[in-house]
């Protein structure tokens, strides 16, 4: 017969069954998945600036899919030029269908993070970055279009469907 733990015995109350999990407390964080590509520590850190984070476009697994959604327009192979397309709306889900909110997150992101995750995930995307660059094209009359012409990725022919 197992023995009883000294705690269940001055409780009063009856002894746990090993097999029982411990009780989960309402303040638990949820469990972090990995991201695809990233170290633990790096996912860790992106899910608490992710939770932490007051921001409409910030919320939990906002990274992955945006890296996904990153990787996802630039994954058909070949030279032809992509072409962003805009968003049907502004939700957060709807937001994602333009590469370059997914971007804009992906940078936000980026500018929160603690340095070494900041490097870890900076190399990711700045790869992405480089094939972005080489299979869109310049936008000559983004300043007048766009609503956010300084940043660079927003400076880039788009409105075509993506692909064609």
């Amino acid at each position: 017969m197992p023995r009883n733990r000294p705690g269940d015995l001055r409780a009063g109350r009856p002894p746990r069954t090993p097999a029982e999990p411990p009780p989960r407390t309402p303040v638990d964080p949820p469990p972090v998945r990995r991201l695809h590509g990233l170290s633990w520590r790096t996912s860790l850190a992106i899910a608490r600036v992710e939770t932490a984070s007051g921001d409409y476009d910030l919320f939990p697994g906002a990274t992955d899919r945006a890296l996904r959604r990153y990787r996802g327009f630039l994954r058909p192979p070949g030279r032809r030029p992509r072409y962003p397309r805009e968003a049907g709306c502004a939700c957060r889900s709807c937001a994602f269908d333009d590469v370059r909110h997914a971007r804009d997150v992906l940078d936000s992101v980026l500018r929160r993070l603690p340095p070494a995750p900041r490097a870890e995930l900076g190399l990711r995307v700045r790869a992405l970055d480089a094939e972005y660059l080489a299979r869109t094209l310049p936008d000559p009359f983004a300043v007048r279009r766009q609503w956010r012409a300084d940043l660079w990725w927003r400076r880039r022919l788009a409105d075509g469907n993506e692909g064609r």
